[in-house]
């Protein structure tokens, strides 16, 4: 194996000094960490398993890889037509080095449950025999800059993969996965159930779903939506113990009964991931979905990229930049609303000449977004209002390389 470079080392050490500060703070709150692996779009997404569960695993986290890509070139086509590296090395540079990073995470959230006594449990011992900590991956794109084979084919083929049709089919002819799994797109047919997507082997308080853009041919303009319910909500009320004695026995249900909803512990908090961007139109099954579903998290890059002719006219939006963001941030009112998908990489190939980027800011939309308002006619103030409004207690953050926020 290479030598890291000095530049590695660095992204490296800062990767593992983020993460120790995060998980103390996660540890003490029992929410989630999301830590970006590069500057561009893959992430590590850790959420605290229900009490239950850590009991019976022994694990505290459950640890989802969503789509990876560490060293080398992606190209899509061949390599004259497209080909990207990244800008700045990623701050991991293998799966190997991933795992360490959540047995880290294990033993860090072990020690403070025993205080460090007792027998250590096997995935925390350092022999490297011990089976993965990453639970799933989730690919968002067939695209290799999302579906990277050569990292992808890292991951121990135990681990389940879901992932959107078009990924989900390039990644079965690899033949080294064992399990894959195509997400369902969510909100159609009238299905805004977060529960229906819990699909097999995801435990049932885990789902990954999809959301698709209207006329979007190339799928560029979808969502991978996660939804949790750990019982470590900041929104959910506790359901009143019955003053009985007995234990309530559950009612069996027929398959494909209707589920009933009991909003106080049937919602759910969600994590949607959109690396080019969706349009806010497309988002409405979130805000009406049923059980709730609340919005943690956010994923939508701020920069304008676009595929230009050599008339200076768009061919196609690859990333829908700040602008859109704002809009779908008004309807989904997220938490935390955080970039993705804007490193501006090392690229070559015919598409490179024609690409087209526009490096806006949070400050910049808003800015854009005011001066409409204030020349627009009256409908045009209202709703140019209503957008910066929803931005108002919302927690911007830009995660560098190797960066990790609990989200609380």
């Amino acid at each position: 194996m290479a030598s890291p470079t000095n530049d590695e080392s660095d992204v490296s050490l800062q990767l593992y000094s983020e993460i120790h500060s995060s998980l103390l703070n996660s540890i003490a709150t029992r929410r989630p960490i999301l830590t970006h692996l590069n500057l561009d779009t893959s992430w590590f997404l850790q959420i605290p398993r229900p009490a239950s569960a850590v009991k019976r695993t022994g694990r505290a986290y459950y640890n989802i890889l969503i789509d990876p890509w560490f060293k080398g070139g992606q190209s899509d086509v061949a390599s004259w037509f497209s080909q990207q590296f990244h800008a700045t090395p990623s701050a991991v540079q293998s799966i190997l080095e991933l795992e360490d990073l959540a047995r880290e995470s294990e033993r860090l959230a072990w020690e403070e449950r025993t205080g460090g006594e007792g027998m250590r449990p096997g995935h925390l011992e350092d022999d490297g025999e011990c089976e993965t900590l990453i639970d799933a991956v989730a690919v968002s794109h067939e695209f290799t800059d999302h579906c990277h084979k050569d990292t992808l084919l890292e991951v121990s083929p135990n681990v389940p993969v879901f992932a959107i049709k078009e990924a989900a089919a390039l990644i079965t002819t690899w033949k080294h996965f064992h399990t894959v799994v195509t997400v369902n797109a969510f909100g159609t047919e009238g299905n805004e159930d977060w529960r229906a997507t819990s699909l097999p082997p995801l435990p049932d308080w885990i789902g990954i779903s999809r959301l698709l853009q209207t006329d979007d041919v190339l799928n560029y303009h979808a969502a991978l939506l996660i939804t949790f319910n750990n019982g470590h909500s900041n929104h959910q009320t506790p359901k009143p113990t019955p003053l009985s004695s007995k234990k309530p026995q559950p009612k069996k249900r027929p398959h494909n009964a209707i589920i009933e909803t009991d909003e106080t512990t049937d919602s759910a908090e969600a994590i949607l991931y959109t690396p080019h961007g969706i349009h806010a139109d497309d988002l409405t099954s979130i805000p009406s979905a049923n059980p709730p579903l609340k919005t943690l998290a956010f994923l939508h890059g701020l920069h304008n990229v676009r595929v230009g002719t050599a008339s200076g006219r768009t061919a196609l939006q690859s990333n829908l930049g700040a602008h859109n963001g704002l809009k779908a941030q008004r309807l989904l009112k997220a938490k935390y609303w955080i970039g993705t998908h804007d490193e501006v990489k090392q690229g070559g190939g015919i598409v490179a000449f024609f690409l087209q980027r526009d490096v806006l800011t949070i400050k910049d939309a808003l800015e854009l977004e005011a001066k409409n308002r204030a020349q627009g006619d009256e409908g045009v103030k209202a709703e140019l209002e209503q957008v910066l409004d929803s931005f108002e207690g919302t927690n911007w953050i830009d995660l560098g390389n190797g960066e990790s926020r609990v989200l609380v």
